[in-house]
């Protein structure tokens, strides 16, 4: 029996309670969060200890546990996880700087624990089609990858803008696709109703001539998120949503086979299979801290109006 926690049982924290109570061959030990009303309430409906102090919960001998907290208070709360021997899923973007990024991963390393940073679209089942239909050659070379995240502003989302919330996941399912990193990146973008910025467009340049294009922003009033993926020999078209791939070459339009899941629950099936197996998670540190370098470096092209190279 595997035995996990939860530290954070916000808006995203509460479902990873709930799948991983629903987990065979798990066991939740605990959850904790500083808001003493919302984890005790939370804890009585899944029958489980609550905690107000996670450092509490991690003298618990766990195997695991996902921190689900504010992007600022990432390092601190992964790095007492790891001092206590536990293994980290942190939810993106891994940290809120490339140095404290860096000091999680050699923690990690030197622990001898598995750092997985969720980003959730990697497991999204539209998300495992699309990268087996570019893996296999079916849209021949691609040379553009563009991806659209929008939809209306949540209130509890204070501590970062769009890019580190919402563009870090495309940028990253960019990079996942293409199966390399970006070496370019140019981002327009601006603050209308956040202290950050709430709107972006990011260029990326990859090797070989190839292109990412995210949008995001919290303005428009209902929720989208799509890829498109072209290449010389056809188009692919995700719908992150309805879970959903088509395709379209010179002589047919057609719908790949998607067998739908919850992305998170599949991610957390993964996480738990690399506690128990010791497997690389799909999702390392190294992977999160791309994301994140990118992303700072699309912030601050945005700041100083400029191409940022990405080493």
């Amino acid at each position: 029996m595997t035995r996990v926690g939860v530290i954070g049982v916000g808006a995203m924290g509460q479902h990873h309670v709930r799948i991983y109570k629903e987990m065979e061959g798990v066991e939740l030990v605990g959850i904790s969060d500083v808001d003493r009303e919302r984890v005790e309430e939370l804890a009585a409906e899944y029958d489980v200890k609550p905690y107000t102090d996670y450092e509490e919960l991690l003298k618990e001998n766990l195997d695991a546990v996902s921190i689900v907290v504010p992007t600022t208070l990432h390092k601190n709360v992964t790095l007492d996880a790891i001092n206590s021997n536990t293994n980290v899923l942190v939810e993106k973007p891994i940290a809120d700087t490339l140095e404290n990024a860096d000091i999680m991963i050699e923690a990690a390393e030197k622990a001898g624990v598995i750092l997985m940073v969720g980003q959730i679209e990697r497991f999204n089942p539209a998300t495992t089609k699309m990268k087996e239909i570019i893996d296999s050659g079916l849209l021949g070379k691609i040379v553009s990858i563009s991806t659209k995240r929008v939809g209306p502003y949540n209130p509890r989302i204070r501590d970062v803008g769009i890019i580190l919330d919402l563009g870090v996941h495309d940028i990253d399912a960019i990079s996942y696709m293409y199966g390399s990193n970006a070496t370019e990146v140019y981002a327009i973008a601006g603050k209308d109703i956040h202290s950050k910025e709430d709107h972006a467009s990011i260029m990326l340049r990859f090797d070989d001539e190839q292109a990412g294009v995210v949008n995001v922003n919290w303005l428009t009033p209902h929720r989208v998120r799509k890829m498109e993926v072209i290449g010389v020999s056809g188009v692919g078209y995700l719908d992150y949503i309805e879970q959903t791939v088509t395709i379209h070459d010179a002589k047919w339009i057609r719908d790949a086979k998607v067998e739908k899941a919850e992305p998170l629950q599949k991610e957390l099936e993964h996480f738990i299979n690399c506690v128990e197996t010791g497997e690389t998670p799909l999702e390392s540190g190294i992977d999160g801290k791309h994301a994140l370098k990118v992303a700072l470096a699309a912030i601050g092209s945005y700041n100083r109006d400029g191409i940022i190279k990405i080493d």
